[in-house]
C-alpha cells in the first residue's frame, strides 16, 4: 500500500474508534434500532443527489444488510446489555482475522506469511485487552459484539466483489437499506419521531458523527481501500479502531485501564506494523541473485 492510502487506512480506523464513544452517548436518547434507524437515515441524505451506482438492487441489498444492518443492531444491542465502549472497539476488530478468513475461503486470497505473524501479534494485543476487562460483560452482549464483527466481514467480502463500482454511492445508497428493518425493530416511526424531539444535543451531535463520518466517509475509504488491496492488507489497520476506542472512553467516560491495556495497544500497533510493512528487495550482493546472475550466464553459455 502507498503512505497515502495507509493513512486513510488509519483515518477511517481513527474515525470508527472515536464512534464508539459516540454509540454510548447516543443510545443516553435513542433505543438501539432507533439510533442504527437514524444513524443511516442521515447517511442516505446524499441519495437525493447522487446517482445509484451501477450495480444490481440486489447486491446493494445484501451490502446493506450485511455491513450495515447486521453490524450496527447487533452492536447496539450489545451496548443496551451492557458491552463497555472501550470492548466493544476491541470484540469489533475481530472482523479483521473473519474478513481475511472469508477471503481467503471465498475470493482465493492467501494472506502472507509476514501477514499472518502481524496479524497474530495483534491478535494477542487483542487478547491482553479483553483481560483487562473485568466482570461488567455479559455473555449475551459479548455474543452479539462478535456477531456483529462477523457481519461487518460478511459486508467486507461483498464490497470486494464489485471493484469496479465507486464507493462512495455504494455506500451512500446501501445506507437507505438499515432505516425501514431498524424503524420495524423500533415499533414504527412516532417513537422514532418522539425519541429525536426529547433526543439532547449530544445524542444528536452524536447521530451525526456516527451518519456522516464513521459511516460515509469512513466507509466510502475503507471499501475504496478493500477495492484496491488484498482483504489481508487492509483489514489490519481496523486494528487501530481500539486503541482510539479506548483512549476516548478513557477520556469522556473515566475508563481506567492498567498498564496491560497499554501493552495489548503497543502489541496491536506492533502487529499492523508487521502486517503492512513493505517487503525487503534483496540487495544485488545477496546470494539469491547472485546465483541467479550465474544461471542467467550459464544459460547464455
Amino acid at each position: 500500500m502507498s503512505p497515502r492510502d495507509m493513512l486513510l487506512a488509519a483515518l477511517s480506523s481513527v474515525i470508527w474508534g472515536l464512534g464508539f464513544v459516540a454509540i454510548k452517548i447516543g443510545l443516553e436518547s435513542f433505543s438501539a434500532p432507533q439510533l442504527t434507524a437514524v444513524r443511516f437515515l442521515i447517511a442516505g441524505l446524499p441519495a437525493l443527489v447522487v446517482p445509484r451506482p451501477r450495480v444490481s438492487w440486489w447486491s446493494i441489498g445484501l451490502i446493506g444488510l450485511t455491513l450495515f444492518t447486521g453490524q450496527f443492531l447487533l452492536l447496539f444491542f450489545a451496548y443496551a446489555q451492557g458491552m463497555p465502549p472501550g470492548l466493544a472497539s476491541v470484540s469489533q476488530q475481530m472482523q479483521a482475522f473473519f474478513t481475511v478468513l472469508l477471503a481467503a475461503v471465498f475470493l482465493r486470497e492467501r494472506p502472507t506469511r509476514r501477514q499472518g505473524a502481524g496479524m497474530a501479534v495483534a491478535f494477542a494485543g487483542l487478547a491482553l485487552i479483553g483481560l483487562t476487562v473485568g466482570l461488567d460483560l455479559k455473555l449475551t452482549a459479548l455474543g452479539l459484539a462478535l456477531a456483529g464483527a462477523f457481519s461487518w466481514a460478511v459486508g467486507n467480502v461483498l464490497v470486494k466483489r464489485q471493484p469496479d463500482v465507486p464507493v462512495f454511492p455504494l455506500v451512500v445508497w446501501a445506507s437507505l437499506v438499515p432505516p425501514l428493518p431498524s424503524i420495524l425493530l423500533a415499533g414504527g416511526v412516532e417513537p422514532l419521531v418522539a425519541a429525536a424531539r426529547g433526543a439532547s444535543w449530544p445524542s444528536l451531535a452524536a447521530a451525526a458523527y456516527l451518519g456522516v463520518l464513521a459511516t460515509v466517509l469512513a466507509y466510502a475509504l475503507w471499501g475504496r481501500l478493500l477495492q484496491r488491496y488484498s482483504a489481508a492488507a487492509v483489514a489490519p489497520f481496523a486494528l487501530l479502531a481500539p486503541c482510539a476506542g479506548v483512549v476516548s472512553s478513557a477520556l469522556v467516560f473515566r475508563e481506567v485501564f492498567s498498564p496491560m491495556r497499554y501493552a495489548g495497544m503497543t502489541l496491536i500497533l506492533g502487529g499492523l506494523a508487521i502486517a503492512v510493512a513493505p517487503a525487503r528487495r534483496p540487495s544485488p550482493g545477496e546470494p539469491g541473485l547472485r546465483g541467479q546472475a550465474v544461471r542467467r550466464r550459464r544459460a547464455a553459455g
